[in-house]
C-alpha cells in the first residue's frame, strides 16, 4: 500500500507543477507579457493530494492565452484555481474580471467526458465573463444576438468550441445533460453553454 500512496502523491505533485506552470501563448510572434496565473497556495497543494480531481484546459481565441489546471477535487473547488479561471475568462474588451459560476466548469467537464476520445483536451473560448457596459455596447452595435440580461454578465455563461469535434455534436452533448441553456451558432462557430434554466436556441 505504501508504494501506491507514494505514486499517487507524486502524480498529484506533478499535476500541481503543470497547473502552476502558467500560460503559454500559441504564437511565437505574440508578446508574452499578457497573463500569468497566481501560484498555487500550500492549502491548494494539500487539497490536490486527497482525491480524484477534475481538470479543464482552455485556449482563448481573443487574448491567445492558454490554461490547463485542476479546478476541483472531490466536492471541493480549489480556491486558487477559481481565481485563476476568473482572471482568464475576464471581459476581453474591458479587462474587467468577474466571478464565474463554478458549476459552469462542472458542466463543461461533463460535456467533455460525454464526448470522450472524440474531443481534444482544450476548449477554445470565444467569450466568458462580460461586464454590463460591454454587453450593452455589443447589444447596440451587432443588431441583435446579445441578450439584455445575458448570463455572461453573471459569470454563468461561456461560448466555446472543441477543435476536432463537429459543432453539432458539441451542442448535442450539452443538450443531453439538460443542465442549462444551450445556444447553437454555426455561422460564428461556437456553442453557448450556461447554467441558467434549461432551454435551447439556434
Amino acid at each position: 500500500m505504501k508504494p501506491q500512496k507514494h505514486d499517487r502523491r507524486q502524480f498529484f505533485r506533478q499535476a500541481l507543477k503543470l497547473t502552476a506552470g502558467g500560460v503559454a501563448l500559441p504564437f511565437a510572434g505574440v508578446a508574452r507579457a499578457a497573463y500569468a496565473p497566481p501560484p498555487q497556495s500550500t492549502s491548494a497543494a494539500a487539497v490536490l493530494l486527497e482525491g480524484p480531481h477534475r481538470s479543464l484546459a482552455f485556449n482563448h481565441t481573443h487574448t491567445r492565452e492558454r490554461i490547463d489546471l485542476v479546478y476541483a477535487v472531490n466536492d471541493q473547488y480549489v480556491p486558487d484555481a477559481m481565481r485563476t479561471l476568473n482572471r482568464f475568462l475576464r471581459d476581453h474588451y474591458s479587462g474587467t474580471v468577474g466571478q464565474m459560476d463554478p458549476q459552469l466548469f462542472d458542466l463543461l467537464h461533463r460535456v467533455q467526458t460525454l464526448l470522450g476520445s472524440k474531443s481534444v483536451r482544450s476548449f477554445e473560448v470565444i467569450s466568458g465573463y462580460r461586464c454590463p457596459e460591454t454587453n450593452s455596447h455589443l447589444r447596440n452595435s451587432r443588431g441583435g444576438g446579445v441578450a439584455k440580461r445575458s448570463l455572461h454578465m453573471e459569470g454563468k455563461a461561456i461560448d466555446v468550441r472543441l477543435p476536432g469535434v463537429p459543432l453539432a455534436e458539441l451542442r448535442d452533448a450539452a443538450l443531453s445533460l439538460a443542465a442549462g441553456g444551450v445556444g447553437y451558432y454555426p455561422s460564428e462557430q461556437f456553442v453557448h453553454i450556461d447554467t441558467g434554466r434549461v432551454r435551447s436556441w439556434g
